[in-house]
């Protein structure tokens, strides 16, 4: 019942594949629960829900708390359409109200050291490298960045075509740094890293199989720690600078609005808490005392 519901949802509402799966490790886990009370998802009460998120409150956090709210929600919505309940168990349980997230980017000195650090005399450190510049020039989702195909590339204008969230597709330039790098890498040393059958990916690993993850989130840390960087660096902080750069340097939101490929502005928004640079210079300019 879990597959369909996740199957009815991707159709409706587009969701990535990996709020799908975060959404069936939620329900799986409901489920496991309510079994051991001789339960079924379609048999819980509001009680018993309540008693789960009281469990999960012990060992989650506050946003993974809220997801999976929002999960057994939409389950029991979609199970009440369904005619598989009579009632909606999630009727009267309160939304988990989150903070405002404020995400840390990295300093442009910092992105400059960074991206400094692969070995360009190996195929890993110029696959790395493309990997980096990419990311940081266009503000790629890691999804985005590692599901890239070669037929999304068009080297030659400097654009990449993305389809992201809710199959929107968005085309995307990657700069002049990033459309180097690339082409280095698909020249020096791409062909050495297939197999065969070869990948459509653009970016691959040792077996000439596509990049996970895991693996650039890997690749990332490493490099901050050779850059001496000890924040907490991942792939979206490439993400969060490149947002924070553009705005520093005078971009609009509804033009990042689109770059990133945010379909509420509100989203956006979080960015301008961060572009603290750009308003101290807007200060300096024009108020009488700057």
């Amino acid at each position: 019942m879990i597959q369909l519901f996740l199957d009815k949802l991707w159709l409706e509402k587009g969701l990535s594949d990996n709020t799908l799966q975060a959404y069936r490790t939620d329900l799986s886990w409901l489920e496991h629960y309510l079994q051991s009370n001789h339960k079924t998802l379609n048999q819980a009460t509001e009680s018993d829900l309540a008693d789960a998120l009281a469990k999960r409150a012990k060992t989650t956090s506050t946003r993974t708390r809220a997801r999976w709210l929002s999960a057994i929600k939409s389950y029991y919505g979609f199970a009440l359409r369904e005619r598989l309940t009579d009632t909606d168990p999630t009727l009267n349980l309160e939304n988990i109200k989150l903070g405002r997230y404020i995400p840390y980017a990295l300093s442009e000195k910092q992105i400059e050291k960074l991206l400094a650090q692969p070995d360009l005399e190996t195929e890993i450190g110029l696959r790395d490298r493309a990997m980096l510049e990419l990311c940081y020039a266009s503000g790629l989702r890691v999804s985005e960045l590692i599901g890239l195909e070669l037929s999304q590339m068009d080297i030659r204008r400097g654009l990449v075509q993305i389809i992201g969230k809710g199959n929107k597709e968005r085309l995307i330039p990657m700069g002049e740094m990033a459309q180097n790098a690339i082409l280095v890498y698909l020249n020096d040393a791409r062909p050495a890293m297939q197999s065969r059958p070869s990948s459509d990916s653009v970016f691959l690993n040792r077996r000439g199989q596509g990049m996970t993850r895991q693996a650039f989130w890997y690749r990332i840390r490493f490099y901050a720690n050779q850059a001496g960087i000890f924040a907490p660096v991942t792939p979206h902080s490439l993400r969060h600078a490149f947002a924070t750069h553009l705005l520093n340097h005078g971009a609009d939101l509804r033009s990042l609005q689109l770059l990133l490929g945010h379909s509420d502005l509100s989203t956006t928004q979080i960015y301008t808490a961060v572009a603290k640079e750009r308003l101290k210079q807007i200060h300096h300019l024009h108020h009488p005392r700057g």
